[in-house]
């Protein structure tokens, strides 16, 4: 009986080393995200602006892999409500527009947010720097440290400034106190500490969705980068202005620039903003984002970290300044929504490769899922990266769908608005719509009756100026992803798959 005892006490031992020693070979995941930035913002990127400095950006693309197209979500909100959740807006359910904007409201029990699971599994989660889906931030229950600043409304901050200056935080669910400094910086601060130790179990593996608030409007870049990129050129966009042959009826009347009395190009809204002076103070902001990339690289790479931690650089989405008349997000063109997507960890992720098939933000969780070794703890829509990181000749047939759906989600995006606005679309001025990306070429369904599709081959036509939907020869390929779509949709539950406003005939 005594040797029985030993026994079971051996193997109780054995399986609880084996458990540190799993828990120990867990990667870290750093799952850094910043806000509008679009992939013409990175230097390493093919299509960015020439002048554009991002060193340690680039720096991650030479140690990992680099997405040549990536689309992540339309605007803030619901790309971080996918992000949370591993789900298309129109199949979350209960989250909603409640109050003053951005008031939302959630139901944690219908609408879980995945990082709990992790933190349910061993690893500690954290969260630093903007959250955009309501005041229940989750703190304690989703994350077991968070440094999170609640987006205010927009009449408690009407220029924007306190996305960069001065913000008023929350830590670990408590009353938000203001905190001095430039938001980047002190974000990249309290981030590197985490990266130590502060904060969270030395023995766990840890998750930390580090957040940046720039490079959204105002555009604000930290004092020490104020002069750089001075002498810039900026060309204007072709199709600044309409008419834009070939485009839904809304984007003919999409006009957000216009020239002053002096011949300088400004935005409608943001109200006089010069077209120049914005992309140069635009990519001004990211500076103080790249210092801070570099920062947390260097400590991951101190601590002895740096092979053991996933790093994932992304932004919720891109911004268009000029490109289609449009200085936003929201509209399903590359200019507006392809966001750059980086991710690295020396001696699992291959070094220095780039993908060129087109993948979504919905991957990112179940790779994540993945490199934990935890199973996906619900039904997700996107699909594990891990081959494309680590096989260079690793197959890929999955197709890209983003839906929008202004600020509305789950069961409630059914019925379909009248002519596909909801308040956020009258805001933003572009209809709900379905965008699916196979391949090089781009399908649009604008979700209005009677309008009709778009179809761009991405390679020949980059820009997106020529809509082939018309086009004989493009017949079958319309047809065949117009069905593509349909599947997509039926397969993320959308509840109006079934529903769809017809579209304008192809003709004979």
């Amino acid at each position: 009986m005594r040797n029985q005892i030993r026994f079971g006490l051996f193997l109780g031992f054995f399986a609880l080393s084996a458990v540190a020693a799993t828990a120990r070979a867990r990667p870290n995941i750093l799952f850094i995200m910043t806000d509008d930035q679009s992939y013409r913002s990175v230097g390493c990127y093919e299509g960015s602006r020439p002048w554009v400095n991002t060193p340690n950006i680039d720096r991650l693309a030479e140690s990992g892999v680099k997405f040549a197209t990536a689309y992540v979500g339309t605007w803030c909100m619901p790309a971080r409500v996918s992000l949370l959740t591993g789900r298309l807006p129109h199949a979350v359910e209960t989250v909603r527009m409640e109050g003053p904007y951005p008031g939302v409201a959630y139901d944690p029990q219908q609408a879980p947010f995945w990082p709990s699971v992790l933190r349910d599994h061993g690893y500690t989660t954290a969260h630093i720097g903007k959250w955009h889906v309501g005041a229940d931030t989750g703190a304690g229950r989703d994350w077991d440290y968070q440094a999170a600043w609640l987006r205010p409304k927009r009449a408690e901050n009407p220029d924007g400034t306190s996305y960069f200056y001065d913000q008023k935080i929350s830590f670990n669910g408590a009353p938000a106190q203001p905190v001095r400094g430039y938001s980047t910086d002190n974000y990249t601060e309290w981030a590197d500490a985490f990266v130590r130790g502060a904060n969270r179990d030395a023995d766990q593996p840890w998750y930390l969705w580090l957040c940046y608030t720039a490079p959204h409007h105002p555009f604000v870049p930290a004092e020490r980068h104020r002069f750089d990129y001075l002498r810039e050129e900026v060309p204007v966009p072709s199709d600044i202005f309409p008419p834009r042959p070939g485009k839904p009826a809304y984007m003919q009347k999409v006009r957000e620039f216009e020239y002053d009395d002096n011949g300088m190009l400004r935005a409608v809204y943001p109200a006089g903003f010069p077209l120049r002076e914005g992309v140069h103070d635009y990519n001004r902001s990211i500076r103080a984002i790249d210092e801070g990339v570099g920062r947390l690289l260097d400590t991951l790479a101190e601590t002895g970290q740096l092979e053991n931690t996933l790093v994932v650089f992304t932004s919720d989405q891109g911004y268009a300044w000029g490109e289609h008349g449009f200085i936003k997000k929201v509209a399903p063109y590359d200019a507006n929504i392809r966001a750059p997507l980086i991710v690295s960890q020396p001696g699992t992720v291959l070094a220095g490769h780039t993908v060129d098939r087109p993948v979504t933000g919905l991957d990112l969780i179940p790779t994540f899922f993945e490199q934990a070794g935890i199973a996906l703890p619900w039904r997700m829509h996107g699909h594990d990266l891990s081959p494309l990181l680590q096989n260079e000749t690793a197959t890929w047939p999955h197709p890209v769908m983003l839906s929008y759906t202004g600020w509305t989600y789950g069961r409630a995006t059914m019925p379909l608005p009248e002519a596909g606005m909801d308040g956020h679309s009258h805001v933003a001025q572009v209809p709900w719509y379905v965008m699916l990306r196979k391949g090089n070429f781009k399908y649009i369904r604008t979700l209005v009756e009677g309008e009709g599709e778009e179809l761009y081959d991405l390679n020949a036509d980059p820009d997106e100026l020529t809509n082939l939907a018309g086009e004989p020869d493009q017949r079958q390929r319309v047809l065949r992803l117009r069905g593509d779509a349909v599947a997509q949709l039926r397969r993320t539950e959308a509840p109006f798959v079934d529903a769809l406003p017809s579209v304008r005939s192809l003709g004979p």
